[in-house]
């Protein structure tokens, strides 16, 4: 039997001053395999990866790749031997192109030695095509949403042809008819002979794409085995310990008043093009409803000309029946809670401690935080207030005067989740509230939210999971090409008639 392509023998990574990330973990990846690796946020997974990677030394422990002992000291090396990794957080120039990305470090060039871009670009070009991947090569990546930066970033390490792609969740922002073509191309890469090893959440990814998968859990490995010769509740429990319900958690309920609604919402681009047409949409006091749509087709221009983040065209915003389409961002967050799709931009400040991620709008709205007449922050309140976050949301903190950064990427949302529904907002805004976390995480997300909604709290939900929408909200709304094309309940519909009306823009026996 042919040796394992890589060994990783007995890695132990400790952080400072006592959280044992990795724990005694031996796992072997072979030579033209899809590789799983599972756990819950903080389980270690991305710890694993970044040690192979180069990015985090070990603190003991070895790595043998294609028969040889390694020390990558940077990933550099690691991408010099043939192993390159697709994070979960986003590492792109952002003043940079699509293209500019792609190619940086490894750009064509002319004869003289000058960058040939247009052979650039049209083999970023070409790539976009192969993957369906839906983007601008000249777009600015500053300028494009989360999911398209993430797009980029898988796009930079197919470029490279590396032997081992390593992907750190990374369908977390993919939409439900893009997942499938990065699924089938994955497959071609292991029938010749590429190995992929790949972190996620989504089981039925896993056990639908893997060949093999391990289960971390808490730093220690519980168990490496044939995907084949097992199943999502196994791996579910494995994983967090106890079982976890897969189906839905809604009960049906009566709604109340109108909290919140957009009449006749309007939003162009710096060039004239219309990106929000018409958006008519109303929220009611104990109701989720859900938006469905393919990536860039209004949502996160609507969510931004609701938080006040770009000017509407035309159109009114109201919020307990008063117009807010000209308030000031703080004026709105008294009556709207915000979570982002993007926690590292919007949602909170990586270098910011664990507190002061924790208090973010608190501290201007809720007094019991300040002293002095609210010109002074309460530091003790503030630290008391992070602590029943960290124990009301089941979060793995460490110190709460760590940077936000030191947190994993699971943990870093479910703090955000909780900063914002302990504001008690009549209304929440909620885009992509569960990408990154695990089962156990998302079905407690999940509960949290349908709990919000018994308390007569309206909720406007936008992600890329229809499984997600189809468990929890009330009502699917489907955005195409910036207007609204379907708004319907969860009991009268499926997912493939909302998929066709995201990808048609119309229903399947509508002529036009």
């Amino acid at each position: 039997m042919r040796e394992p392509l890589i060994q990783m023998q007995n890695i132990i990574k400790v952080f400072p001053p006592n959280v044992v990330a990795l724990d005694n973990v031996s796992v072997d990846f072979h030579q033209g395999e899809i590789h799983a690796i599972v756990g819950e946020n903080g389980a270690g997974k991305s710890t694993l990866m970044k040690i192979l990677y180069g990015i985090q030394p070990p603190d003991h422990g070895q790595i043998q790749f294609d028969g040889k002992t390694v020390v990558f000291q940077d990933s550099r090396q690691a991408i010099a031997a043939g192993i390159g990794m697709v994070h979960q957080e986003i590492l792109l120039v952002n003043e940079y192109s699509v293209w500019e990305n792609v190619v940086l470090g490894l750009e064509p060039t002319t004869w003289y030695g000058k960058i040939d871009r247009n052979k650039a670009r049209e083999k970023v070009r070409e790539s976009i095509a192969a993957y369906n991947f839906n983007l601008d090569v000249d777009s600015i990546v500053s300028e494009i949403s989360v999911a398209a930066r993430q797009k980029v970033e898988i796009l930079k390490l197919l470029y490279r042809d590396v032997s081992v792609l390593i992907l750190d969740e990374p369908t977390s922002v993919l939409t439900p008819q893009e997942i499938p073509q990065l699924f089938e191309k994955l497959r071609q890469l292991r029938d010749a002979g590429q190995t992929i090893l790949f972190i996620s959440h989504h089981l039925d990814e896993v056990t639908g794409l893997s060949d093999r998968v391990t289960v971390l859990r808490r730093g220690r490995k519980i168990a490496t085995l044939r995907t084949a010769e097992t199943t999502k509740t196994e791996l579910a429990k494995m994983m967090v310990g106890r079982e976890v319900i897969f189906t839905s958690l809604r009960e049906p309920q009566s709604t109340g008043d109108i909290i919140f609604e957009l009449k006749n919402l309007g939003y162009q681009d710096s060039d004239g093009k219309d990106r929000l047409s018409d958006i008519n949409l109303t929220v009611r006091r104990g109701e989720i409803v859900g938006i469905a749509g393919v990536e860039g087709n209004g949502q996160l221009e609507l969510v931004n000309a609701i938080m006040g983040l770009s000017t509407p065209s035309k159109g009114d915003i109201l919020a307990m029946g008063t117009p807010i389409q000209d308030a000031q961002i703080i004026d709105r967050r008294k009556s709207i809670a915000f979570v982002s799709q993007d926690r590292s931009r919007l949602g909170g400040s990586l270098q910011a401690t664990i507190t002061e991620n924790a208090i973010m709008t608190h501290h201007r709205l809720n007094q019991q935080l300040t002293k002095w007449q609210g010109h002074l922050l309460d530091q003790n309140a503030a630290d008391q207030f992070t602590s029943e976050l960290e124990a009301n949301f089941d979060i793995d903190i460490g110190s709460i005067d760590n940077p936000f950064q030191s947190l994993s990427g699971g943990n870093q949302q479910k703090l955000i989740l909780g900063r914002e529904l302990t504001l008690e907002t009549p209304f929440i805004l909620m885009d992509q509230p569960t990408r990154g976390l695990d089962v156990g995480s998302i079905e407690y997300v999940h509960r949290q939210i349908l709990a919000m909604r018994g308390n007569g709290h309206g909720i406007l939900m936008i992600s890329a999971d229809l499984d997600e929408l189809f468990r929890i909200a009330d009502r699917i709304l489907v955005l195409h090409r910036g207007r609204l094309v379907g708004d319907l309940p969860v009991e009268e519909t499926n997912i493939e008639e909302i998929g066709y009306l995201m990808l048609e823009g119309h229903p399947k026996d509508e002529i036009g």
